[in-house]
């Protein structure tokens, strides 16, 4: 069905002013005849435009602070009319209510008022009332009326008009209705969420409703035959990999974004700590290394898993200077996070063209910052709290005969750092700020020590080094060990001190094997199982 609709009235009342005049002004040139409202109506006539007032067509002035002004049959017969249906015209003529053909509108700044901390008045002052309802109505009866509700289709919509003539298409009012009513539902989500979280405390509440806008396709998803997208919160939210300058390189991909997600977060551990570097591979962590200068680091991340670190993504706490991005760029690597880089290191990944650089405008996220993660399932939608806990010296429990050493203890945590962010079952073997062995996602832990001690002497074997780099580290298990083989494939890989939550009903014949195997043990009380 094609019903083009030449627009011969338009109603304008935005709260973003952006290009307002100059569409008023491309309307009336070919005119069309401009109805408006307070402020949009003041910031036109400036312009010189000749603009009618809300008023002069409903009869009434508006009133309680501007509350009530768009309200009126005399604005919503105009919009909610079906232009060919007789009863519809004959009440229009005997109520002297003229057709509305384009509205223009954008809300009250709900958000952007929630955003910069403004008191519980001033933020239901916000919600808007009338615009949502001149959306809807004009949305509803597309078939007639066009409804603009973003800036950005200004443009589109003068082109519009000229192609038809002054009228505008079916297909394009569908179009802008689809987008009115993703924006009215956008509003009505980040009013409840305030609402429910903010003046409520409710951490899950009856309904959940959030809003996102999408900021591109990818060009597939895990794998080719899925498609993507990459969407962005409406509401307030951290800044991250979507937030980033790219520097250079190929689109980021589902799985860029996945893995360089994974070690960012990791890397935001270290944010105020020395200069450290971590390599992830599918999400798990496969090096990770602080030290004086971050060159060192990479070459001590590196060594953990130099196989693995093929194809990997680097994230670093530092600026990147040419001598670590040289290092870096001596492999193979997808994507670089960082904070910031010199125009030297600039010049060096410039040679690497499918390289993905990315810089962090606004610096590494708050390792311990609130917030939830959800899991769509067959059915529904798993929601939680982020995982934003730690733990800290003080926390710590010893349990066995002997206490571990304090470089044990610096080992223990750091370890303890790296595996909450490794899938489970996960093992981290460290060594003076360094991972020796990382045992990832298996289904039990003394396979994932195994495979920690086992890549720790591949390492060795590769590097010509006398000994594996577990011989008197820490290792950290990010659940309880439910038996002692676990921890007993650790002391034989040279494992001296151990840190894990605890709470094995079996915890006893645990602390006796370490105690046998003359190891330290602490327990932090707190589980980190990632799935």
């Amino acid at each position: 069905m094609d019903k083009p609709i030449t627009i011969r009235r338009a109603l304008l009342s935005v709260s973003d002013k952006t290009g307002l005049v100059e569409l008023g002004q491309a309307l009336a040139d070919r005119k069309v005849e401009l109805v408006s409202t307070g402020g949009t109506a003041r910031t036109l006539r400036e312009a010189g435009l000749v603009v009618k007032d809300v008023s002069d067509i409903t009869g009434f002035p508006e009133m309680m602070d501007g509350r009530v002004k768009t309200l009126h049959p005399m604005v919503h017969g105009g919009l909610l009319s079906v232009r060919d249906n007789p009863e519809h015209a004959a009440a229009m003529e005997e109520h002297g209510i003229g057709a509305i053909d384009l509205v223009v509108v954008n809300l009250y700044p709900f958000v952007e008022t929630v955003k910069k901390g403004a008191g519980r008045d001033d933020v239901i002052e916000n919600i808007d009332i009338g615009g949502p309802s001149m959306v809807r109505s004009a949305a509803k009866n597309h078939e007639y009326v066009a409804i603009v509700t973003d800036p950005a289709d200004y443009a589109a919509l003068v082109t519009e008009m000229d192609a038809g003539v002054g009228a505008t298409g079916y297909d394009f009012r569908k179009m802008l209705a689809a987008k009115a009513f993703a924006a009215t539902a956008a509003y009505d989500s980040a009013i409840s969420q305030w609402f429910a979280h903010a003046d409520q405390g409710q951490k899950f509440p009856p309904r959940r409703s959030m809003a996102s806008k999408i900021a591109g396709t990818l060009r597939y998803g895990e794998n080719p035959h899925q498609e993507a997208a990459l969407y962005l919160p409406e509401g307030p939210h951290v800044s991250g990999l979507p937030q980033a300058v790219q520097v250079q390189g190929k689109e980021l991909s589902y799985n860029n974004y996945n893995d360089a997600n994974a070690a960012l977060e990791l890397c935001a551990e270290f944010r105020d700590g020395p200069p450290t570097v971590v390599i992830v591979k599918h999400a798990n962590p496969c090096g990770v290394a602080t030290a004086n200068s971050l060159e060192e680091a990479w070459d001590k991340a590196l060594a953990c898993d130099s196989v693995s670190a093929f194809g990997g993504i680097v994230a670093v706490n530092r600026p990147l200077n040419a001598a670590t991005a040289e290092a870096i760029t001596k492999i193979f690597t997808e994507v670089v996070v960082a904070p910031d880089a010199t125009d030297e290191a600039k010049a060096v990944f410039a040679r690497k063209k499918n390289l993905r650089l990315l810089l962090l405008a606004d610096g590494l996220p708050d390792p311990r910052r609130a917030g939830v993660n959800q899991v769509v399932i067959a059915g529904g939608l798993l929601v939680q709290d982020r995982d934003s806990a730690a733990v800290t010296e003080a926390d710590l429990k010893v349990v066995t005969k002997r206490a571990p050493t304090e470089q044990e203890l610096k080992d223990c945590l750091f370890a303890w750092t790296v595996a909450r962010h490794v899938k489970s079952n996960a093992i981290v073997y460290a060594k003076d700020g360094q991972t020796a062995g990382i045992g990832a996602g298996q289904m039990n832990r003394r396979d994932s020590a195994r495979i920690a001690a086992a890549k720790a002497a591949e390492a060795a074997e590769t590097y010509g080094w006398s000994e594996a780099k577990t011989v008197g580290s820490a290792v950290a298990s990010d659940a309880f060990f439910p038996f002692a083989d676990g921890l007993l494939s650790a002391a034989e890989a040279g494992a001296t001190a151990v840190i894990q939550p605890g709470g094995s009903i079996r915890d006893d014949d645990v602390i006796k094997a370490a105690d046998d195997a003359g190891l330290a043990m602490v327990f932090t009380g707190m589980r980190h199982f990632r799935h």
